[in-house]
């Protein structure tokens, strides 16, 4: 069955196209140019356009990743550089720059000290709380004072709930074993089980343990303990460090003499 024209929209058609024309407009113009005649390497064999080539992508200059680990070839080889890239280091932590607190002390130390990470207190200096007051309690019942110490932590900045594995993954380890051979102290004491698993040792079991700390062919006594908040929990822990510290002092002087 054959449609009927539809008369109306003819007769609409016609008379817009009669208004453009009286009003002069004769042609109908693109703004975009076009190519009405094909060269003969466009055609096909009907003389049809081809379908336009795709180009090959353009390589850009990709970005090198982002490193995902401390390079230890690339530690800073002496102790003044090795404090500047302390402060700097995204991979020590996931937090930036702001709020790290800088290891105190000199190379060449009688006594290294380390601790896992700062007190939130801290903000120029490092252990400025209750655990930096306990700290000074001890170092006064070693007959020593902080001055006369190298202190440091295993990470830049405080946090509550660090990520152990994941600092180790990143190669905080590695960076803490450098720090302590470019220190080169007489002797080490680590307060803090996650510490010592960063440069490849088990937990301590018990409140204080005697062991040696081996990295670079350097061999420095070591004494670690459980870390300044559970020493302030449990005071027996207290009275075992300090036996510790006596049973290590007592040999290295029979070891002199």
């Amino acid at each position: 069955m054959d449609q009927v024209p539809n008369r109306q929209f003819l007769d609409d058609i016609t008379g817009a196209l009669g208004w453009w024309r009286e009003a002069g407009v004769d042609f109908d113009f693109l703004d975009a140019p076009r190519q009405w005649i094909v060269p003969e390497e466009e055609q096909d064999e009907n003389g049809e356009r081809l379908p336009p080539r795709r180009r090959p992508p353009v390589e850009e200059n990709a970005l090198p990743p982002m490193p995902t680990r401390i390079d230890p070839a690339l530690l800073p080889a002496d102790l003044p550089a090795f404090r500047d890239w302390w402060m700097r280091e995204s991979l020590l932590d996931d937090g930036g720059s702001a709020g790290r607190i800088p290891p105190r002390g000199e190379a060449g130390a009688k006594l290294m000290l380390v601790v896992e990470t700062p007190e939130p207190q801290d903000r120029e200096d490092l252990l400025t709380g209750p655990q930096g007051k306990l700290l000074d309690a001890m170092l006064a019942a070693f007959g020593t004072r902080r001055e006369d110490i190298y202190l440091a932590s295993a990470l830049p900045r405080h946090d509550p709930l660090p990520d152990w594995r994941a600092a180790e993954a990143r190669g905080v380890g590695d960076a803490l074993a450098r720090h302590v051979n470019l220190v080169a102290p007489q002797r080490l004491i680590v307060l803090g089980g996650n510490v010592l698993s960063l440069v490849g040792h088990e937990l301590p079991q018990r409140a204080a343990v005697l062991r040696q700390f081996q990295h670079e062919g350097r061999v420095i006594p070591l004494l670690v303990g459980w870390g300044l908040a559970a020493l302030m929990q449990q005071p027996r822990a207290k009275a075992s460090f300090w036996n510790a510290w006596l049973e290590w002092t007592q040999s290295e002087t029979d070891t002199r003499n």
